[in-house]
């Protein structure tokens, strides 16, 4: 995992999805060849450059388009994102309140409320509930939270984090 939007001096299609919103990641090759990617078609001192055919890895996109295709497949099973979550920051407490409503579409068991510290960048703590809300002995200082719906058969939606509130 690289938490960054994107490698340096590039820009994948799954910036303006990100930047509205939307869960977005990348799938990429770790070592490119810069003389096959990020270049014209050109014939140079006897060194072919640009993205041509003959230098593509047909089962590395196999294997990209089949990660792809597994991933939007649980996404589609999966029940629609909570709605409105927000997290109650008018007192100043070493607890945290939390508050969502049902999401649009799906079949809903319950919730998966998510936490991490600020410092960890992978969710710690999965706490089930039923409830539209949840109340935390932690700080919300010192930890991330998301929501996520959970399907009956167990799908769970993208975590959505949530927005301040009074």
């Amino acid at each position: 995992m690289v938490y960054r939007s994107d490698r340096f001096l590039r820009g994948g299609d799954h910036i303006p999805f990100a930047n509205r919103g939307f869960a977005a990641v990348r799938l990429t090759e770790m070592n490119e060849n810069f003389n096959h990617q990020h270049q014209d078609v050109r014939t140079k001192n006897d060194t072919a450059y640009g993205d041509l055919e003959e230098y593509m890895d047909f089962d590395y996109l196999k294997k990209n388009a089949s990660v792809n295709i597994a991933t939007l497949a649980n996404l589609a099973k999966a029940p629609g994102v909570p709605q409105n979550v927000s997290i109650d920051v008018k007192e100043l407490t070493n607890f945290t309140s939390i508050f969502w409503l049902k999401p649009n579409n799906g079949n809903i068991k319950g919730y998966y409320v998510l936490m991490r510290e600020t410092t960890s960048p992978v969710w710690q703590k999965k706490i089930f509930t039923t409830a539209n809300s949840i109340n935390l002995p932690y700080s919300k200082d010192n930890y991330f939270f998301a929501v996520q719906s959970v399907s009956n058969d167990g799908n769970e939606s993208l975590p959505v984090m949530p927005f301040p509130s009074r």
